[in-house]
């Protein structure tokens, strides 16, 4: 059998005496496309958070392809092949899509030392930049700054920061919120042509969209996995309707 993508075994964080993540364990098989679903305050971001490093749980383990990163930095994890997105675009409004990109890619490349670099158009870096962007349908705007493009194009260039660094684990929170019909569409699609290579966790409150992503589904309630399993198993549990659907 082989390595998980991901194993969270016993997850434990709290704020102040709230316990927000209440001894989560999950696995994700490489290539595995994985659904959260939960009610609002259900624990689900911070869980990110945790996978991703941004905040260390009090106790449990996390392990991506069999290395323990549970005390890592961001940067051990990013070069252990974990990538992210945020409910919140974190873009850099007043550079260039291009720059954005190249940006992200010099986290886990040899010359990230040198960030304030001023890309040229022949830079490797760059080039691979337009590379991923033309993929997104975006190579006719890279040279615009973030800031003057639309919400939904903010969306998918973030999905380019997060692929341009070659993930084998990606974390998508709620790529869809805030986008209009089309722009869904759009995200849906792209959502749905990443590499199988790359295993995928999505947090997603719409959920047409998320029950067609998914092949496997967690339900979070108060920091707790409460149900687990296929589509048809979630979806129909009583527990996954009561508290999350309201029935």
């Amino acid at each position: 059998m082989s390595t998980a993508a991901l194993e969270v075994r016993d997850l434990q964080k709290s704020f102040g005496g709230v316990a927000v993540t209440q001894g989560v364990s999950l696995t994700i098989q490489p290539g595995e496309r994985r659904l959260i679903i939960g009610p609002n305050g259900a624990g689900k971001t911070t869980l990110f958070n945790q996978i991703a490093g941004e905040i260390m749980p009090d106790s449990g383990t996390i392990s991506v392809f069999g290395q323990d990163l549970t005390h890592q930095p961001v940067q051990a994890r990013a070069h252990a092949g974990v990538s992210r997105t945020y409910q919140v675009i974190t873009l850099f409004a007043k550079d260039t899509l291009a720059h954005n990109v190249a940006l992200a890619m010099l986290g886990v490349n040899r010359q990230r030392f040198q960030i304030f670099k001023a890309f040229r158009s022949d830079d490797e870096l760059y080039e691979r930049a337009l590379e991923i962007l033309s993929s997104l349908g975006l190579k006719d705007k890279a040279h615009l700054q973030a800031g003057e493009i639309s919400y939904g194009e903010q969306r998918r260039v973030e999905i380019a920061v997060a692929m341009s660094q070659s993930p084998r684990l990606l974390l998508l929170d709620e790529p869809l919120a805030g986008l209009s019909q089309d722009e869904r569409a759009m995200v849906r699609d792209l959502i749905a042509g990443l590499p199988r290579e790359t295993a995928i966790v999505m947090i997603e409150h719409d959920m047409d969209v998320a029950l067609a992503f998914a092949e496997q589904i967690t339900v979070l309630h108060q920091g707790r996995v409460i149900v687990e399993g296929d589509r048809e198993t979630v979806v129909n549990h009583p527990r996954t309707r009561e508290i999350y659907l309201g029935t």
